[in-house]
């Protein structure tokens, strides 16, 4: 079994990096807090036996067996948070991950493939408002122009990269080769496993998101002198484009679809809106179901929009392709489950993950690990030692079932 109370002692002291007075974690990449936590990593990895290096992009990466030259397991996830973010997100799979390995070395159990742990850059993309920066690199899919992205303050990616010693001339250094498959261990950021009851689950996809920013123009006129029958209120279309979003997305057992953001303009007490524009964010593990639902919902905005003599206009802001997981490392985490004597239960994924990123390339599959009330992306994100453990031992017998391949 693995060492418990090291890897909940390793879990508090990354917690008090970046720590705010409300009891969350500011720990955002290409920041201080992030060069102490990086430090903080590399110390843990070394400790495990692993050789540790940092990568173009900056992603840091432990390995064990490098010298053998067949296809490397591949562990991970991310540090970084989001403002005033829990203490589980991202850190529970990168800790876990190291005392698995520390694990095996103190109990002298050998590995016969190579294994590397990666902590990937800047999966929440908080800065920038552009994520999973590490994992894309590493997949070898980031572009040199996306690092011309740039903060509130005009600093571009590029240019905090060559503050912390990085030259972004080189990210296609960054990406992988000569990988057997990648496994993340992540809280699950919602209530299935609560509900179920069980600590540790398989994941079965990724859903991957479409996000689209939809407008309504109408005409903005006074509010006392404009006669009920003879306005074009956009804010009035939007609401019921908004209600019909969610009527929609409920006719899918494992759709969503969430407006998360609006505009109104003029945005006046006695002025009729004239204009409405609105974010729907779109998923499913089902590209064929989100592509599905995505139609329904343009074909309910473009009648609503014309019976209330409306202007529409539909802007994709991003289209991800959603990611199964590999069906045979499923059976695998299964089986490892029920080995820890818990029900296996199946689920997807509506978050996004640095595995995501490497869809197409090599096997993915990812564990969740149960969250107290679903709760994330919060001071309040919990996850007990017992689920804590339980999904460290099922990441263990996991990576040994896989080395045996």
């Amino acid at each position: 079994m693995i060492n418990e109370e090291r890897l909940l002692l390793h879990l508090a002291e990354l917690a008090k990096i970046g720590s705010t007075p409300e009891g969350g974690v500011n720990r955002f990449s290409f920041t201080a807090e992030e060069m102490v936590a990086n430090l903080y990593i590399k110390q843990l990895m070394e400790a495990a036996g692993m050789t540790v290096s940092t990568d173009a992009i900056g992603n840091i990466i432990g390995e064990v067996n490098s010298h053998i030259d067949t296809p490397a397991i591949v562990l991970g996830s991310h540090i970084d948070t989001v403002p005033n973010g829990g203490h589980y997100d991202g850190a529970l799979g990168v800790l876990s991950a190291i005392e698995v390995i520390h694990t095996l070395q103190d109990n002298n159990i050998p590995l016969k493939r190579p294994v590397k742990v990666i902590a990937f850059k800047d999966e929440e993309g908080t800065r920038f408002q552009f994520g999973m920066i590490g994992s894309r690199a590493a997949a070898g899919t980031l572009q040199l122009e996306e690092l011309q992205r740039t903060d509130e303050e005009g600093i571009s990616i590029a240019e905090a990269m060559q503050q912390d010693g990085l030259d972004a001339a080189n990210v296609a250094d960054a990406k992988l080769s000569n990988v057997d498959c990648y496994v993340e261990l992540h809280i699950e950021q919602g209530k299935v496993l609560e509900k179920a009851g069980v600590g540790v689950g398989v994941v079965t996809g990724i859903a991957g998101p479409l996000w689209q920013q939809i407008t309504l123009s109408g005409t903005a006129e006074h509010a006392g002198a404009t006669p009920m029958a003879l306005r074009q209120d956009a804010l009035v279309g939007a609401s019921l484009i908004i209600a019909k979003i969610e009527e929609l997305a409920r006719q899918y057992p494992a759709a969503v679809a969430t407006v998360g953001k609006l505009s109104v303009s003029p945005n006046g007490v006695n002025v009729i809106p004239g204009e409405v524009t609105f974010t729907v964010d779109i998923r499913d593990i089902e590209e064929e179901v989100r592509n599905a639902l995505e139609q329904e919902i343009y074909h309910a905005a473009q009648a609503i929009a014309q019976e209330r003599q409306l202007t529409l206009a539909i802007e994709t802001l991003q289209r991800v392709a959603p990611v199964k997981c590999d069906a045979e490392i499923q059976q695998i985490i299964a089986q490892a489950i029920a080995d820890n004597g818990q029900q296996v239960v199946h689920l997807p994924s509506g978050a996004g993950h640095d595995a995501m990123q490497f869809n197409g390339q090599f096997p993915v599959a990812m564990i969740f690990v149960r969250s107290k009330d679903g709760i994330s992306h919060n001071p309040k994100e919990f996850t007990s030692a017992e689920d804590i453990i339980a999904g460290a031992n099922v990441l263990k017998q996991t990576l040994l079932e896989l080395d045996q391949r």
